[in-house]
């Protein structure tokens, strides 16, 4: 059974389907990464719920996302249903006690927890342009911003800060071509295009300040527990794009800012990336990269990173190589695709003789998985058939008042509620913008002789002096004569000549 170096996953079993042995997931080997397969309905999100209770026992706090409510119940104490029991003596998980967790709930839409949110600056080109699924052309264009908002000191904290530098961009297109190559007026166009197509579907909300501090997702309790971040997803995944964005963002913020630790008794957080297919589904291959790079040297770090799919063909081959701890739920067979993707999952597990692990993948029961950990020295273990735990949380959403408590009770209350809108890009390119307008208005004003009196139609006769310049001069004697001979009275060509007099003197 596990103890404190451990967390007890389930009992795996023997052919004959009697208990063989516990299946655990050792603690110093948390960070190693891990993966959670399996098609819709066979018990992923309990699996994950269990291994986040169990890091959070451990002391380890968890971040994860919740993408259809059900994973909210692990703030609540958990209740004794016959199934649950059942599934408790199977295991011989004895005594089966009930608890809740430590839980603080995050939406970046403000509504189901607490405000979530980023700079711009601190998203960076790639990723902007991943969000936005700018062509090459115009991902140039976005990293020219970012350059020009380096060397100018301007700040880029949220969606109207990088809308202004674009019109700033447009307007000096010529001068930037010049010094960083082509910058074209329909690139920085489409570019606003979709960030206003971005801004319609709620990503606003998203980009400004307070920024999300990591330290908040690394709280314990008193008692010694992890607190467990779950981030409200359900609205989010309307807009996977900006879900997958963002939680790439946060497991780049963690690499850059967590300090170099090694190999740690257990970890400093846990990520598990629900829905990852999202995350590589159309990537360009340098963003494949960073990811990769990020998972291999992210464990330095003391972070494990559990990916959660339903089918292990959707993390590139690099990156399932260094995904050590595995459970593998049942599969579907019966498309091509299909077949290969339970191959693909037999044969990254060390093979079992007691059975054939493609043949057992699909015939798996809901709660029932194939497991293989890391055991001593980071060898995996043999994979085994084995009935996952139940959990000791509520299995199942918590209610609107139990969320609305939680959040109130929560310890980042009031922090990130309101937003924070210091001088940045927009504010300092408006101010450029109004001193350049009032240096002009002044311009054109002295350039009149500082006169509150004018002629319509008469001013630009004028120069800089306030006399005609020599050469419109002939233009508007020439216009003034013509009018001069088209008035038929006597009357009217003395005051017209009279005008053309005192024009002339004034030379």
């Amino acid at each position: 059974m596990a103890d404190d170096t451990s967390i007890f996953i389930g009992a795996s079993r023997k052919p004959d389907d009697s208990y063989q042995r516990a299946e655990e997931l050792l603690l110093r080997y948390g960070n190693r990464h891990g993966l959670i397969t399996g098609a819709t309905g066979t018990g992923k999100t309990v699996s994950l719920q269990v291994l986040a209770e169990g890091f959070s026992n451990a002391g380890v706090p968890v971040f994860c996302a919740d993408i259809k409510g059900d994973l909210s119940g692990i703030a609540m104490m958990g209740e004794a249903k016959d199934f649950l029991v059942k599934r408790a003596e199977q295991v011989k998980l004895d005594p089966y006690q009930f608890q809740e967790f430590p839980v603080i709930f995050w939406d970046l839409f403000g509504e189901q927890g607490h405000p979530i949110r980023a700079t711009i600056s601190e998203m960076g080109p790639l990723l902007m342009s991943r969000l936005m699924n700018l062509t090459e052309a115009q991902e140039g264009v976005m990293n020219i911003a970012f350059r020009i908002a380096d060397e100018e000191g301007l700040l880029l904290l949220d969606l109207k800060d990088l809308q202004a530098l674009l019109a700033n961009i447009a307007e000096r297109a010529d001068e930037l071509s010049a010094r960083y190559g082509n910058v074209t007026k329909p690139s920085v166009g489409a570019i606003q295009r979709t960030l206003l197509v971005l801004e319609q579907q709620g990503a606003a909300n998203f980009f400004g300040e307070p920024a999300l501090r990591i330290a908040d997702l690394m709280r314990t309790t008193r008692d010694g527990r992890g607190a467990v971040s779950v981030l409200a997803a359900d609205k989010l995944m309307m807009n996977p794009r900006l879900y997958a964005t963002f939680l790439l963002w946060l497991m780049s913020e963690l690499f850059e800012e967590l300090p170099e630790v090694g190999d740690l008794e257990r970890p400093k957080l846990v990520f598990f990336f629900d829905e990852a297919h999202l995350l590589f589904e159309d990537a360009p291959k340098v963003l494949i990269d960073r990811v990769e790079q990020v998972v291999r040297l992210i464990r330095s770090k003391g972070v494990g990173v559990y990916f959660v799919t339903q089918n292990p063909l959707d993390i590139p081959e690099k990156i399932l190589a260094q995904l050590g701890n595995r459970v593998q739920h049942a599969l579907r067979a019966y498309t091509p695709r299909e077949q290969q993707a339970v191959r693909t999952a037999a044969e990254t597990f060390r093979p079992n003789p007691d059975f054939d692990c493609a043949t057992a993948i699909t015939q798996l029961a809901t709660g029932e998985a194939l497991v293989s950990m890391l055991e001593d020295k980071g060898v995996p273990a043999m994979v085994q058939r084995t009935l996952i735990r139940p959990p000791a949380s509520r299995l199942g959403p918590i209610t609107p008042d139990e969320r609305r408590k939680i959040i109130a009770e929560s310890p980042v209350a009031g922090q990130y509620d309101q937003v924070v809108d210091r001088e940045s890009a927009f504010e300092i390119l408006q101010k450029k913008t109004k001193e350049a307008q009032d240096a002009e208005a002044q311009a054109q004003q002295a350039g009149s002789g500082g006169s509150r009196w004018t002629i319509p139609g008469f001013d630009d006769v004028l120069g800089t002096s306030g006399r005609r310049s020599s050469n419109r001069q002939t233009v508007a004697e020439a216009a003034i004569k013509s009018v001069v001979r088209s008035v038929g009275s006597s009357v009217g060509r003395a005051i017209v000549r009279g005008i053309l007099g005192s024009l002339a003197r004034g030379r």
